[in-house]
């Protein structure tokens, strides 16, 4: 695949007649509870020249990450995988093995776990988890950090002390937004940031505000903290779609990841829109 020039490092699809998303658990989620495909995100796609994207895990199973694969084997647009699979398995590196050889194998580019659902904010420490992410590193594959405040210290931790294994952090680990508050997690964050093997997506700031009252400017400083901690180098834009509709449009996603960029150079803008996704996972290589 050619190197992408816009990327969209972040979205999801799901198809409901296949499998339940067990974590829409409540009324909150009907606007999003339908089945998403590649068709419904290639308008948007279109709309803002995207030519390719990375698809992330949705639900905590192995046969996800297979139809996941098989689309990107089938898309000119689906250039990268995040899947999942047990990371406290001893057997988890023969199961990334068997992923890689399958259909549209060589897209999968990073593995994720809904660590935020953990009860112990320290998951990330414990010895067969750290032993999951060193067989993330040694299949060659990024790990996709999904915290929250709560858990970054543990991230940090787990950051430093596997320099091996290159870390993308998602959602910026979900500021709270909606209150207005910055500590801890401005300068957790700055911790993270000072480690060199870890990036940051520029997503789901979005959901972090109040869905319905929301206003740019009570988003903008943190996706500038962001950017600010990690530099244009290492940010990554991501939709999150169709998460985000819960709070905001496609468009109005990409409006306001535009308006935070605002201040960089166009050469900086270019690699948070998809020169840093294309380095982080390798893809067009």
């Amino acid at each position: 695949m050619p190197l992408p020039r816009r990327i969209d490092a972040h979205h999801h699809l799901w198809d409901l007649t296949r499998r339940e998303q067990p974590w829409m658990d409540g009324a909150w989620a009907e606007p999003i509870r339908r089945t998403f495909t590649p068709d419904d995100l290639a308008p948007h796609l279109d709309a803002h020249g995207i030519d390719a994207t990375v698809v992330v895990q949705s639900s905590s199973s192995v046969a996800e990450t297979r139809e996941l694969l098989a689309l990107a084997g089938g898309s000119d647009r689906i250039a990268g995988v995040v899947g999942w699979a047990d990371l406290t398995d001893p057997g988890v590196g023969e199961v990334l093995a068997e992923l890689a050889a399958g259909p549209g194998g060589d897209r999968l580019v990073g593995l994720r776990h809904q660590v935020q659902d953990e009860p112990d904010p320290r998951w990330l420490d414990r010895e067969d988890a750290r032993r999951g992410l060193a067989a993330v590193a040694g299949a060659g594959l990024v790990y996709d950090l999904l915290v929250t405040p709560r858990e970054l210290p543990a991230a940090v931790d787990a950051v430093r002390e596997l320099p091996q294994l290159r870390f993308v952090l998602d959602h910026a680990a979900k500021p709270p937004v909606a209150s207005g508050e910055r500590d801890p997690w401005a300068w957790q964050l700055a911790a993270l940031a000072a480690l060199p093997n870890v990036d940051c997506k520029l997503s789901g700031l979005v959901t972090e505000a109040d869905w319905e009252g929301w206003k740019p400017e009570q988003v903008l400083p943190y996706a500038w903290h962001v950017l600010d901690a990690f530099g244009p180098g290492r940010v990554l834009f991501g939709s999150d779609w169709p998460v985000c509709l819960l709070a905001a449009t496609y468009d109005e996603v990409v409006a306001l990841a535009d308006r935070a960029a605002l201040r960089l150079g166009e050469d900086e803008r270019a690699a948070v829109f998809g020169g840093n996704a294309a380095r982080a996972y390798g893809l067009g290589t």
